[in-house]
This record gives structure tokens, sequence and C-alpha cells, in this order.
């Protein structure tokens, strides 16, 4: 069931936005996705460019981004860590 929900949350990330990834799962930071082993590395890289996207920084403060649904504001740089580290596990 876990699988499917994850396989769910990937397809609907860019659409729905990262914050369909609270309804009953526990990716809370970037590196919960890059450590998700039921999602493919694709999905990974969808999940966290949702995250990433500009359309959640905060007007205030850019390198924030504040997902709904997320209890506190996610800096850019641990995004854009988890995506290098994406890189390094996959070797691309």
């Amino acid at each position: 069931m876990t699988h499917d929900m994850l396989q769910q949350a990937a397809s609907s990330a860019m659409a729905m936005g990262p914050a369909v990834l609270l309804q009953g799962l526990q990716l809370r930071r970037p590196i919960d996705v890059v450590r998700a082993p039921a999602l493919s590395v694709d999905d990974k890289r969808t999940i966290l460019a949702a995250w990433a996207s500009d359309f959640y920084a905060i007007d205030s403060k850019p390198a924030l981004r504040q997902v709904p649904g997320m209890p506190e504001p996610i800096s850019i740089d641990e995004v854009q860590s988890a995506l290098k580290e994406l890189d390094r596990r996959y070797g691309i």
C-alpha cells in the first residue's frame, strides 16, 4: 500500500505540488525523498524539483520554501543538497 501511495504522490507532485506527499506519508524533508526505496530516481527528482519551485518561495525570504502542510519552511539549500545526494547515489 505504501508503494502505491508513493507512486501516486510522485506522479501528482508537479500537478498538485509537494503537499500531496503529506497525505499519510512520512516524507517531510528532502532527504526523506532521496531515501524512499519505493520511488524511482525519476520520481524522486520530480518531487524534489517541485519542492525547489519558486512557487513556494517565501516573499520576504526567497531562500526558503513554505510548502502547504509542511510543519516548517525548508531551505532551497536543503533541497539542492538532496538533489546532489540523489545524483551521487545513482552516479548521475
